[in-house]
């Protein structure tokens, strides 16, 4: 986890820059197994290596929703978090689009973009970042998304 905080003036100032690169890390047939236990999709092109060998792919693939989830590991791993920052959670996406395949075995990180951040009066900072998640010896990403975070600065005492 990334221990490294930064004020809001330096978000603020980010915006619109790249911000991040996380470490590469490999997708293993171990983690779209146990992914898709828990999500109950054994799709066999995700869990069958024999089967799923005899499709275009040559193999099994990691599901898109698991590479998505990732993101929150990769952002652990490459952002600082915000100054004062009592919390963050998710907001949602504005848009994901899922591109290529991530084959068993593939390295993938991913590129964080600082799109917008907006302060509220209320303590909540909306982060808007533009992601790309990359595979390692490939043209085409994995994924794209514009990701919405949030996070909560107590908001400081009037006359402090």
């Amino acid at each position: 986890m990334s221990a490294t905080t930064v004020p809001l003036e330096t978000l603020l100032a980010n915006k619109g820059k790249d911000v991040g690169l996380s470490p590469w890390r490999t997708v293993t047939q171990t983690m779209i197994d146990q992914f898709a236990d828990a999500t109950d999709d054994h799709q066999f092109i995700h869990c069958d290596p024999a089967r799923a060998a005899e499709t275009p792919y040559g193999g099994t693939i990691a599901h898109g929703f698991l590479t998505l989830s990732l993101l929150s590991a990769m952002t652990f791993e490459t952002l600082p978090l915000l100054e004062k920052s009592k919390m963050g959670v998710n907001h949602g996406f504005d848009e994901i689009r899922f591109l290529a395949p991530v084959k068993t075995g593939a390295r993938i990180r991913a590129r964080f973009v600082l799109a917008d951040v907006k302060a509220r009066p209320s303590g909540w900072v909306q982060m808007t970042h533009d992601v790309t998640i990359e595979i390692e010896g490939s043209k085409k990403p994995a994924l794209t998304a514009r990701w919405l975070t949030l996070a909560f600065v107590e908001p400081e005492p009037e006359g402090a």
